[in-house]
């Protein structure tokens, strides 16, 4: 199977305008992947499906992944004068990146038997711009598992013919695989011991003894 970088270079050739980025994995599996800007994904990975020599026609699996928002530092070799003699130094900086949201798939070739190709996408942020292309109209494969991305995660699939959840119940509010997910107090479906509940109230909750009948209690007592 060619390379990453010649898949990469072919794609963009193919696909006029495809930015497509390899992303270094630096694990032991060395499985490193393509990120494909989201405009130009569909047609991208039509091409990985029906290209000849590729023939990705098999989804085996897609997840999300949650990245928060984190501050990278950065080390480079700048020139400063110490203690009257230029030097060259390390200058250290601090770079914000923002929360967003990823999809990964990984694809097989069940014509050539080779694989996998592993691709992503990335959400703009982690909350309106939470959106991304279905992959589900070049993969059917992919139907159920973009929605167990769109219950757990919160990533909204555009295209995708049945977008609901899939694990959580309708009226469930928030994305339990989210990184800043907490459990509730509470399960709506599944009570929990009002002692147990207290507790985990007190962790986030401010004492309000005015409003919970423990206005007259007082120290000693």
């Amino acid at each position: 199977m060619e390379s990453l970088d010649e898949i990469k270079e072919r794609a963009e050739a193919a696909v006029p305008g495809a930015r497509i980025d390899i992303v270094v994995n630096p694990g032991p599996a060395q499985q490193s992947s393509l990120l494909i800007d989201n405009e130009h994904a569909a047609a991208v990975a039509r091409l990985l499906r029906d290209d000849s020599a590729l023939r990705l026609d098999f989804c085996s699996n897609a997840t999300g992944v949650d990245w928060l928002d984190r501050t990278v530092k950065k080390t480079a070799k700048v020139k400063a004068v110490v203690d009257g003699v230029e030097k060259e130094i390390d200058q250290t900086s601090e770079e914000k990146i923002p929360g967003y949201l990823e999809a990964v798939y990984h694809l097989y070739s069940m014509t050539h038997k080779h694989g996998p190709v592993v691709i992503r996408m990335r959400t703009a942020d982690r909350g309106e711009g939470a959106r991304l292309p279905s992959l589900t109209p070049v993969w059917r494969s992919a139907e159920f598992q973009e929605r167990e991305i769109f219950d757990l995660y919160g990533v909204r699939f555009d295209g995708h013919p049945d977008l609901r959840r899939i694990l959580m119940w309708d009226e469930f509010e928030d994305y339990p695989m989210r990184k800043d997910y907490r459990d509730p107090d509470d399960y709506e479906y599944e009570p929990t011991p009002h002692d147990d509940v207290l507790e985990r109230a007190k962790e986030h909750y401010a004492p309000r003894p005015e409003l919970d009948g423990a206005e007259n209690i007082t120290a000693g007592q």
